[in-house]
């Protein structure tokens, strides 16, 4: 299995549409694996990240208002993303790839007023 990286939209009721991945676009967030193995390792808690360790367990759901702070830990993820794949023995490009595909995603739902969802 592996986590994927949507754009919902919440109703009224609490229930979630989840949007169409537009052509061309990559909507692979990690291995399901990766919960804890990338996303929730003490490398990448150390940094101060705060959302992507929640997927740790669970789903992961990012609102709309809080989207601007996601895509700064995208890029401290980023800036430092050679000292988490030595911590982690994992190749640069696997991890740079799902947050190309993570922070893509982040800015079609900040664009559309939506929010972000990992699961």
């Amino acid at each position: 299995m592996s986590l994927s990286v949507d754009v919902v939209v919440r109703g009224p009721n609490g229930e979630f549409d989840v949007l169409d991945v537009p052509e061309g676009c990559n909507d692979s967030a990690g291995f399901e694996s990766w919960r804890w193995k990338v996303w929730g390792s003490e490398v990448v808690r150390s940094l101060g990240a705060r959302y992507l360790p929640r997927l740790d367990g669970d789903w992961m759901e990012v609102p709309t208002e809080e989207l601007p702070r996601f895509l700064e830990e995208i890029a401290l993820l980023r800036t430092h993303l050679d000292m988490i794949c030595a911590a982690l023995g994992e190749h640069p490009y696997g991890i740079e790839s799902r947050l190309d595909n993570i922070e893509a995603t982040t800015r079609r739902a900040r664009r559309l007023g939506a929010r972000v969802l990992i699961w």
